[in-house]
């Protein structure tokens, strides 16, 4: 992925609902004025949501989400009509298209019903008005008691007005906020500690690097990369300190160890975890790694599907060092891709998810309020890598309200984890207090 292509999770989710044959296609082909879906006059061509990253102007970037029709009928009909409500978890606006010939059914009303529940904003779409010219928008509307456009998207009619109610109702916070820009101001440097990954394709930089490194120019300040090895050097090299370390969270403790006391500090899974979700949350859910106890069952939870590497952070090293925090055998699962985390969560003790560069906000949230009403706590990569290295007040040093939930003796049993589970035992004492760049996995 180039450095100026817009990733899938920072664009405006869409999904088009409505019954078979209304015209969801059609609709999507009017948005983007151009073929990008099949358009057929056999029920029920669209049998699985298909996701589609388009720039719609003036919107901009979107995914939008074709859906199969909600009236799908037998046993693969009642399939795909799960699967397309699904589709609300990681929707930031609905588009509920509706035939004037068929009028506003149960089908509908489930689809608002649904969105409800989930807080979802969802915009009437009165299709085919072409072959009904006199049908009234308004009246739809206080049928569904949601804001409608009547349109056409054979002949376009009614589109540039739908647009603006796209536009009017989609949720405030759709675009994300920035990942860094309000943590630096114009001119200031920043260090970003990049080691050479064997989880990227070669030649390449994983994304949310790639997205933070566009952040900080963006932001009109200076984006100095390094390798774990040249950090100490390039912070001496400089004439004035840097404004803020962002380091990856496998060398935690030697960028840790080489980030002047006074300079800002954390991780790029960190800086995500906030991007992406609730911050505040997952620093709260790693609390519940010292409750853990030999048998419990964690989740490893993957928002994308990929090729582990030997010494994979998921599956191998957080559960690793996990195993040696508790003394003894945990039993792991994982889950990769799909939009909400799986049924059996009240299993489990503990949920941990990766950074969620793939998934957008949305689909985020939504996962850590299933854990959250299943009871279970969550925690990111990022979050939890920190708390076991012992670095996880320094490594929340821009953000004082995530500081503020970690209790008062928190530094303490940071220090407790990283005796047991971390540093060899014959570590001094004093180089606990500097932060020492020594690991065992």
């Amino acid at each position: 992925m180039s450095l100026n292509t817009t990733p899938r999770g920072q664009r405006l989710h869409i999904a088009i609902f409505g019954r078979r044959n209304v015209g969801k296609s059609s609709l999507i082909n009017a948005l983007a004025c151009q073929d990008v879906a099949i358009v057929s006059d056999i029920p029920g061509t669209t049998t699985d949501p298909v996701y589609k990253s388009m720039e719609i102007l003036p919107i901009g970037p979107v995914v939008i989400i074709d859906t199969a029709g909600i009236d799908d009928v037998g046993t693969l009909g009642h399939l795909r009509t799960g699967r397309t409500l699904a589709v609300l978890s990681k929707t930031d606006l609905a588009l509920l298209v509706v035939d004037p010939g068929q009028g506003v059914s149960e089908y509908e009303h489930a689809v608002l019903k649904e969105a409800a529940e989930r807080n979802v904003m969802v915009v009437g779409v009165i299709n085919k008005r072409d072959l009904y010219p006199r049908v009234d928008a308004g009246e739809l509307s206080r049928q569904l008691g949601v804001p409608c456009a009547a349109v056409s998207a054979r002949t376009l009619q009614g589109i540039d007005e739908l647009k603006e109610l796209i536009v009017r109702h989609a949720p405030k916070d759709w675009t994300a906020p920035t990942i860094v820009g309000d943590l630096i101001s114009p001119g200031d440097i920043v260090i970003l500690v990049i080691p050479i990954d064997k989880a990227a394709p070669k030649g390449r930089l994983i994304l949310p690097q790639q997205q933070v490194i566009r952040d900080v120019l963006e932001n009109d300040a200076l984006a100095l990369t390094v390798k774990e090895r040249e950090l100490k050097h390039a912070v001496e090299s400089l004439s004035v300190k840097p404004r803020l370390v962002i380091t990856d969270s496998s060398v935690f403790l030697k960028a840790a160890a080489d980030t002047p006391p006074d300079v800002l500090f954390t991780s790029f899974s960190i800086l995500f975890a906030r991007y992406k979700g609730d911050l505040d949350a997952l620093v709260r859910g790693v609390k519940a790694v010292d409750s853990l106890r030999p048998g419990d069952k964690v989740l490893v939870a993957e928002a994308c599907t990929h090729h582990a590497v030997e010494d994979d952070i998921g599956r191998v090293k957080i559960p690793r060092w996990l195993r040696q925090a508790v003394g003894g055998d945990l039993s792991f699962d994982v889950v990769s891709g799909g939009s909400l985390l799986p049924d059996n969560l009240k299993e489990y003790k503990l949920v941990v998810h990766c950074g969620a560069c793939m998934l957008n906000r949305k689909e985020m949230l939504s996962r850590l309020m299933q854990a959250g009403s299943a009871g279970v706590p969550v925690v990111n990569y990022g979050v939890l890598m920190a708390h076991m290295h012992g670095v996880l007040k320094r490594a929340l040093s821009p953000f004082p309200q995530a500081l503020s939930i970690l209790e008062d003796d928190g530094e303490e049993a940071e220090l407790e984890i990283l005796r047991k589970a971390v540093l060899p035992k014959a570590v001094p004492e004093a180089v606990l207090g500097r932060g020492a760049s020594c690991m065992v996995e």
